[in-house]
């Protein structure tokens, strides 16, 4: 058996912590809409806030349950992401999040970059 087709770095923890830190890291994006983080993590979660950015310009009920439901116990940035977020990006296909690479760690020599909202 292969394993084609399964993407994703595994950021030396198991599914649980890991699906918990993507999280975490997806609302402090879009509470600060900037945040300092390694550039493994930043690649990893980008394309997942580029989709529930994507998911709240649909506007509407469905979007907006949708998009709670993946952001559970968040009703602050559910709130900021409808009100002012998506507003923004109204004129905007794709394309919300910026990668812009700060430096080195200095403990463990890891890159860090910083991910914000364009």
């Amino acid at each position: 058996m292969t394993s084609h087709a399964i993407g994703g770095r595994k950021l030396s923890r198991k599914q649980g912590p890991r699906l918990a830190l993507y999280k975490n890291l997806i609302v402090s994006v879009l509470r600060y809409e900037r945040i300092q983080t390694t550039e493994a993590k930043a690649k990893e979660i980008r394309p997942q806030v580029e989709q529930i950015i994507t998911l709240a310009k649909k506007g509407g009920l469905s979007a907006r349950r949708a998009v709670i439901a993946a952001l559970p116990n968040e009703p602050l940035v559910v709130d900021k992401l409808f009100d002012e977020i998506v507003p923004k990006y109204a004129d905007r296909s794709s394309g919300y999040c910026r990668i812009t690479k700060i430096g080195i760690r200095q403990g463990d020599s890891s890159p860090l970059v910083q991910i914000e909202l364009v």
